[in-house]
């Protein structure tokens, strides 16, 4: 299980940085392993594409702001109050 800064973390990458989009599609292995992911090379498709740039930034940022709105609710959930 990876943790959703990693996560941020390879959306960034792919989002902003040519080289690891490059290495993504020709070794993805490699290109986690680069930033300490390991990943099964099992779990790794024969035909790899990625989506743009944009889109990808689009998702980082629906995902950030996902993970904001359930921290601010963190307290409530600890707490045993209702949302």
């Amino acid at each position: 299980m990876h943790t959703s800064g990693e996560l941020s973390n390879v959306l960034d990458k792919l989002a902003n940085d040519d080289d690891f989009r490059e290495q993504m599609l020709g070794d993805p292995v490699g290109a986690l392993a680069s930033i300490g992911i390991t990943l099964d090379p099992a779990h790794v498709p024969d035909v790899r594409a990625l989506p743009s740039k944009e889109t990808i930034a689009a998702d980082r940022d629906a995902l950030h702001q996902q993970m904001v709105g359930v921290g601010n609710m963190i307290i409530f959930l600890l707490s045993g109050g209702t949302v």
